[in-house]
C-alpha cells in the first residue's frame, strides 16, 4: 500500500473518497485560521479510488492490538469548561447567539498506535452507521460517527442533524424509560429544532422553490453507548447545482456550529482553546453518478503517525437553559468509547 492510498470501507462504484476539514470554513467565510494544527490534515482532499478492496476483512483479524495505554490531556479543565459555558450563556442572554456547539479536545503526544486494530476496537464497542477508516499519507481518521452530514440521491439532498443525547442503561426497562424521557425533554427538543431551522436555511440557498421540508423530527436512534435525538431535513436541488455549491451553502454542518451560524463560528474560534482541524469536518464518498454520502466527523480519533500526535474531541449544545456541569458530563459520556479503546 502506497503512502497516498486510502484505507477505508470502499463502496461499489465509488470513484472518489472525499474529506473536508473544519478549517475549510475559512475559505467560505472570512475567518482567520488557527495556527495550532499538529494533525496537519489538508482543508480538502479528494482521492480517486482506482480499485475495489475489502481491506478490513483481509486485515483486521490478522492484526495484533499491541497498543499501549495512551496518556491523554484535556485542552480545557472542567473548571475552565464551566467558566466558558457561563460566558457563552451571557452571549445568548444578550441576543448575540441562540445556540452554540462548544467543544474540547483530548490529546496525546509521542504515541504509537495500531490504527487499524484500534478502529476495529472502537467499532466493536461503539458501532455506528457512518463509521469510516481512512489514511491520507501519514494522517489517520478512525471514525465511529453516528451522524449523516449530507446524502445526495438524484436531485434529493438530505441532512440528518443530531442534537440531544442520553446515556444507555443495561436494564431494559430503565433504558426504555431514558429513551422516552429524551424524546419528551423540552431542552433537548429546543436544541434540536434550532439546528433544524439552521439546516432549513442552509438548504434553501440551493433548493428549488418550496422544496425544503422536514419529514421527521425528534426521532430517537439508539447506539451501544447513547441514545440520540435525530431529525431529517430534505430538499430538491436547483438545476445545475454543483458539489461545490452544496458545500459552500451547508458547511460546516449546523449541528457542529450553532445559530446564527456565522456568529456561532466566531465564538467557537474565540472560546475553543485548540484547532478543530479534522474534527467536525466530513468524510465520505462521491460515486460515478455524482451522488454522495458524507458523515460528520464526531466520535472519531485522529492520528498523525509522523508526528506521533493523537487527538479526539467532544462537545455539546449550549443554550440559555443548559446547565454547565451537565453539559460537561455529556461531553464525558461522548468521550467514553474513545477513552476505552485508548486504555483510559
Amino acid at each position: 500500500m502506497s503512502n497516498n492510498e486510502p484505507v477505508t470501507r470502499i463502496v461499489d462504484h465509488v470513484p472518489y473518497l472525499c474529506f473536508i476539514n473544519y478549517d475549510y470554513k475559512n475559505q467560505i467565510e472570512v475567518f482567520d485560521a488557527k495556527q495550532n494544527n499538529p494533525l496537519n490534515f489538508p482543508d480538502q482532499l479528494f482521492v480517486e479510488v482506482e480499485k475495489q478492496v475489502d481491506l478490513l476483512d483481509v486485515s483486521l483479524h490478522s492484526i495484533s492490538q499491541n497498543t499501549s495505554k495512551v496518556s491523554l490531556q484535556q485542552t480545557v479543565s472542567k473548571e475552565m469548561y464551566i467558566k466558558h459555558v457561563e460566558r457563552l450563556k451571557q452571549h445568548i442572554q444578550q441576543g448575540d447567539i441562540y445556540e452554540i456547539n462548544y467543544c474540547m479536545a483530548f490529546e496525546a503526544h509521542d504515541v504509537e498506535i495500531n490504527p487499524i486494530a484500534m478502529f476495529q476496537a472502537l467499532n466493536e464497542i461503539s458501532s455506528a452507521p457512518y463509521a469510516a477508516l481512512a489514511k491520507f499519507d501519514k494522517q489517520w481518521i478512525l471514525s465511529s460517527s453516528p451522524e449523516l452530514f449530507l446524502s445526495k440521491r438524484g436531485k434529493t439532498l438530505i441532512t440528518k442533524p443530531i442534537k440531544g443525547t442520553a446515556k444507555r442503561s443495561k436494564n431494559q426497562i430503565e433504558d426504555e424509560d431514558i429513551k422516552k424521557q429524551l424524546h419528551s425533554n423540552l431542552k433537548e427538543r429546543t436544541e434540536n429544532v434550532m439546528i433544524v431551522d439552521v439546516c432549513r436555511n442552509d438548504l434553501s440557498r440551493i433548493a428549488s422553490k418550496g422544496s425544503v421540508f422536514v419529514p421527521s423530527i425528534f426521532e430517537i436512534e439508539s447506539y451501544q453507548q447513547v441514545h440520540q435525538m435525530v431529525s431529517t431535513v430534505k430538499c430538491e436541488l436547483k438545476e445545475h447545482t454543483s458539489f461545490n455549491d452544496i458545500l459552500r451553502s451547508t458547511f460546516p454542518m449546523a449541528s457542529m456550529t450553532g445559530a446564527p451560524k456565522i456568529r456561532a463560528m466566531q465564538l467557537i474560534d474565540e472560546f475553543e482553546l485548540y484547532n478543530r482541524n479534522a474534527y467536525s469536518g466530513a468524510l465520505g464518498y462521491i460515486n460515478s453518478n455524482n451522488e454522495f454520502d458524507l458523515n460528520v466527523l464526531i466520535r472519531s480519533i485522529f492520528y498523525n503517525e509522523k508526528t506521533k500526535y493523537l487527538s479526539f474531541s467532544v462537545g455539546s449544545a449550549i443554550t440559555a437553559s443548559c446547565n454547565a456541569t451537565e453539559e460537561y458530563e455529556e461531553c464525558m459520556l461522548k468521550a467514553k468509547a474513545m477513552m476505552q479503546v485508548l486504555g483510559r
